[in-house]
């Protein structure tokens, strides 16, 4: 195991640069998921760490070592791909134990430690068969077991999961995150699913266009959000947008209604954005501090997603799954102070 650093981290092709000095660093035995958009710069990172592509400008530290300049074999790093990348006329041990084609063990030392690996993934029983006679998440535990093999001080995971079913994506989130309580090595995961990066991750690097956005515990970037980009590319349905301006004791909105918010550091009369998750704003039967009309109804089973017109803008809210509201009723609409969010509408920043 070990700790990676990134320090001023550039990447261009030409005259385009598509990595912009971002600067990260992983602790010794840390599951840290970067996430964001296609495009914005997660992959390409992963492979500046591997050595697969050139850096422009910056250093990648691995451990004690400045590993700018070495080969990827020489980096101590193992990497799982999204398309499995095994071999389909080798047997799984000796797709597993291709990861020590060039160590210095004896056989019997080789077989022991594949032996080893296929335990801890639950695959013994499957060493002689063919790719051909496995699932697609058998598959990628062979492609894991291979990377696993060599114990790397850095296992790199390019959105391994991405060709699975959904019901098998689940199923291997939980499966590589037992792996990692167990075995405790440094992992960085690339995805573009949020769900992914939630659920998995003890950090999460939300990125966007070459920057990072956001470092933090899944808790810390969904409860406070650095800027809107997060607020709503984090949380399923995205996060409630309703522009306004700041009058000190809350957040005017186009229609003259003041919603109360307590004291932040936005001026008298700035343009803000009023952040609110579906989850925090409820279909309630009491008065609300907004009302409008339903247009669609998502039932999930305990819950309902709520579609509802408010002055112009469609709001997602949360109700009882056993007592949903119809499509063209009215309803008021509530949440807790506590549970807003208030952004800069300029810059997009969160505002304290």
């Amino acid at each position: 195991m070990a700790t990676l650093s990134i320090r001023n981290l550039v990447k261009s092709y030409g005259k385009v640069e598509v990595l912009h000095g971002i600067s990260l660093d992983v602790a010794d035995g840390e599951f840290v998921v970067f996430v964001g958009p296609s495009g914005c710069g997660k992959s390409t990172t992963l492979r500046m760490i591997a050595g697969l592509e050139d850096i422009t400008g910056g250093e990648i530290h691995i451990g004690e070592r400045l590993v700018n300049n070495l080969e990827p074999k020489d980096r101590d790093i193992a990497m799982v791909f999204q398309n499995y990348a095994i071999y389909p006329h080798m047997s799984v041990r000796k797709n597993i134990g291709f990861g020590l084609r060039t160590s210095k063990l004896p056989k019997a030392g080789k077989d022991k430690r594949i032996d080893e690996v296929a335990a801890i993934l639950g695959m013994s029983d499957l060493l002689e068969r063919r790719p051909n006679q496995l699932s697609g998440g058998q598959r990628q535990r062979v492609a894991i077991g291979r990377a696993m093999v060599r114990d790397p001080a850095v296992f790199l995971f390019d959105e391994p999961l991405s060709n699975l079913d959904a019901q098998l994506r689940t199923q291997m989130r939980l499966e590589i995150k037992k792996l990692h309580q167990r075995v405790g090595n440094t992992i960085v995961f690339v995805t573009h699913d949020q769900v992914e990066a939630m659920t998995m991750a003890d950090r999460i690097v939300i990125m966007k266009d070459g920057h990072i956005q956001q470092v933090g515990t899944p808790l810390e970037v969904y409860h406070k959000p650095a800027n809107i980009f997060v607020a709503q590319f984090i949380g399923a349905p995205s996060m409630n947008m309703l522009p306004g301006t700041w009058t000190g004791g809350g957040v005017r909105l186009a229609d003259g209604l003041t919603v109360p918010l307590p004291a932040r550091t936005a001026a008298e009369g700035a343009n803000v954005v009023l952040g609110l998750r579906p989850d925090d704003l409820v279909v309630t039967n009491k008065k609300g501090f907004l009302s409008g009309q339903v247009a669609v109804v998502e039932p999930l089973g305990a819950d309902t997603l709520v579609y509802v017109g408010v002055n112009g803008h469609e709001l997602i809210a949360k109700a009882s799954g056993r007592e949903p509201p119809k499509v063209g009723q009215t309803v008021a609409l509530t949440a807790n102070a506590g549970e807003m969010h208030l952004f800069d509408a300029k810059s997009g920043e969160a505002l304290p």
